[in-house]
């Protein structure tokens, strides 16, 4: 077994030697020892090449793969391959196609065309997995497994049949008994009180509203049907392939929420993602670190690994801008700023055909005569150098509180606002700290939250009684607590907390809220200082000191902005989404009392990140203005391999400085 690459920053990406001739093989080891490659994902698609028929191998060519790998020092992270079934599969057992929501079969033709509940599937993809691991254990080039690829992209949630039985299953281990469901779900409402369990199904189209909590739950089985079914084969490749470590890749994208990741997380030897930047979002890099910080949180703080990103142009989007000069490499640095110990890209060489032969790789389709191509090169270089910081983690003294199971919530049927999205709140508050040059760790309302100066409650929907003492034993313990409208709503059932808003959090807060008065969009609200857009509320503080007042509207000269203090902490609450220079200067009085100070003093859109070790601190710069910009650092720059007394940024540029 090949041990990960210890002296630099991994660097590689999915390598798809089937889609080419073999003696382009040779060709791309010239090139990947050329870039500086040091790892590769094998065989994410090669079912159908691995397997023709039932039950007939074809490893010929993978050995060749791996033998000329190891040859050139590559270390392999070896597919399972199980991601997406062979032609032939679906053609003999229909059964395990996916059905949509209104009953239609899902065909072949594309990819993850299968029912995470079908037994079928799993019995031949775990055939598959027992003959990858048996054969290639003591495969000198072996450093990792990779199972499976980008769960629930394509296939989640399936309707069909099997998860409807599946879906029972996964009920009855839940609930004790049937009426201990239909308290749950609340079946009182609209007569859906279930008297079998046979009545139960998948919440598939109906007339109108469906049931709140029926949809929440069927999110949770989706989410553990998957997980369990990434176990099985974990638990292969354990038995059968000890000591190699074992990943899948998480897609921490702005908007994919189908997979509860912090259940998922503990079950990975080594936490990986996929990112890809997305151009319709109005802040793309303030995305990208959102990301990685979250993705930090799901590994606990410790190096992650990322899998999956773009040197340019993705093909998926309405438009699919290529990436500037230097994008390549500053995106990249982006993601090690916020704890990545490895960069990989889908992918090394383009596609000639196929659904994504205009998605952009580390060999582009005009070859390796190409600027993205010894940008690539150059980007090999520096994570050389930037091998010393490998194992260090990152500095953060604030913590954004994420929970997936919330935002399932939040998003249900018949919400007070279909604008008010659930990420929202969580990346404006998490971009205007960047733009201080504060970090934050994006983590559950499981996490120790006692460790971190400031604490961020954004629309936590649902909270269970014991999330919710764990935010007030936070704030008790010294840590400023800043609430925003729409948490502390309803239980873990969906249930509203009677008795005024923000249920959970009306004591701590020392606030209550008798109506939402959410507003239309464009819609704003003045305050005493500023705006507000998205929400507004009728607040009553009792116990609080009022911060900023409604000037206008049915609220006027009620409460907006409120503290208390809470033994040696305080808990602010924010009952609307104010402008961007009203919530900066909350966020500033916040950072003050809870005494954060930002990685380096810098001005709106030049990102600033530390990371430390015990043999070191190494400080990330990047300029995303259109403007040169100056911070004061100094040490050895590893990006330009040179010392500096002061770090000037052109436009687009990156710096990574080993202080001291």
């Amino acid at each position: 077994m090949r041990s990960w690459p210890a002296d630099r920053i991994a660097f590689g990406g999915d390598y798809n030697p089937e889609q080419w001739p073999r003696a382009t093989w040779r060709e791309d080891i010239e090139l990947m020892r050329r870039a500086r490659v040091s790892f590769v994902t094998l065989g994410v698609f090669s079912w159908s090449w691995l397997e023709p028929a039932k039950g007939e191998y074809d490893f010929g060519w993978l050995d060749e793969v791996m033998d000329l790998l190891h040859e050139a020092g590559i270390a392999v992270d070896l597919a399972t391959a199980t991601a997406t079934p062979p032609p032939w599969l679906s053609a003999a057992y229909p059964e395990i196609l996916p059905v949509d929501r209104d009953g239609h079969t899902l065909w072949p033709g594309s990819r993850q065309a299968w029912c995470p509940s079908s037994p079928v599937y799993r019995e031949h993809a775990l055939a598959l997995t027992t003959a990858l691991a048996e054969r290639y254990h003591e495969h000198p080039a072996l450093a990792m497994w990779h199972v499976s690829n980008e769960y629930a992209c394509h296939n989640l949630p399936c309707y069909c049949d099997t998860c409807a039985a599946a879906f029972r299953r996964w009920l009855r281990a839940r609930y004790d008994g049937l009426e201990a469901l239909n308290d749950a779900w609340g079946t009182a409402f609209w007569s859906q009180r279930y008297t079998d369990w046979d009545q139960v199904l998948p919440p598939r189209r109906t007339t109108t509203f469906a049931n709140p909590t029926h949809q929440l739950d069927y999110a949770r089985f989706g989410s553990d049907t998957l997980l369990d079914f990434y176990r099985a084969e974990k638990a292969v490749l354990t038995e059968r392939s000890p000591g190699v470590p074992v990943t899948t890749n998480f897609m921490t994208l702005a908007h994919f929420d189908l997979l509860d990741y912090h259940q998922w997380a503990p079950e990975q030897d080594v936490v990986s993602t996929d990112h890809y930047v997305v151009n319709t979002l109005e802040h793309p890099a303030a995305e990208l670190a959102f990301s990685g910080d979250l993705t930090r949180g799901l590994a606990a703080g410790q190096p992650w690994m990322l899998m999956e990103h773009s040197t340019s142009a993705v093909n998926w989007q309405p438009v699919n801008p290529a990436k500037a000069p230097g994008q390549t490499l500053r995106d990249s640095l982006a993601h090690v700023a916020r704890g990545a110990d490895t960069v990989g890209y889908f992918q090394w060489r383009q596609s000639r055909a196929g659904s994504e032969k205009f998605h952009s790789a580390l060999v582009p389709h005009a070859g390796p005569d190409s600027a993205r191509f010894r940008e690539v090169c150059r980007l090999g270089e520096v994570l050389e150098r930037l091998g010393e910081l490998r194992g260090s983690t990152v500095e953060a003294d604030v913590a954004i509180l994420w929970d997936y199971q919330a935002g399932w919530a939040a998003s249900g049927p018949a919400m007070p606002s279909s604008a008010l999205e659930y990420p929202a709140v969580a990346h404006t508050v998490h971009r205007l700290l960047r733009d201080r040059g504060v970090v934050a760790d994006v983590v559950h309302p499981s996490a120790d939250l006692t460790a971190y100066r400031v604490v961020v409650v954004p629309t936590l929907y649902l909270v269970t009684d014991e999330h919710a003492a764990a935010i007030e034993a936070a704030a008790e313990a010294g840590a400023q607590v800043l609430v925003t409208f729409f948490s502390g709503i309803s239980d873990e059932h969906d249930h509203v907390r009677l008795g005024g808003y923000p249920g959970a959090f009306r004591d701590l807060l020392g606030v209550r809220v008798e109506e939402f008065f959410p507003l239309m969009p464009g819609e704003t609200v003045t305050l005493g200082s500023g705006s507000g857009r998205l929400w507004s509320e009728d607040l009553t503080a009792a116990g609080a000191e009022v911060l900023d007042r409604y000037a206008a509207g049915p609220l006027r000269g009620r409460p907006c902005t409120t503290r208390r203090a809470v033994g040696r902490g305080a808990a602010w609450y924010l009952s609307t989404l104010p402008d961007d220079a009203t919530f900066d200067a909350l966020l500033g009085q916040v950072l003050d009392a809870g005494g954060v100070t930002p990685a380096a003093e810098v001005v709106p859109g030049v990102e600033a990140v530390r990371r430390r070790s015990g043999h070191g601190s190494w400080l990330f710069l990047a300029n995303h203005t259109d403007q040169p910009q100056s911070v004061t650092a100094s040490g050895h720059d590893l990006v330009t391999d040179r010392p500096v007394d002061g770090v000037r940024l052109e436009p687009g540029a990156v710096a990574v400085v080993r202080e001291g």
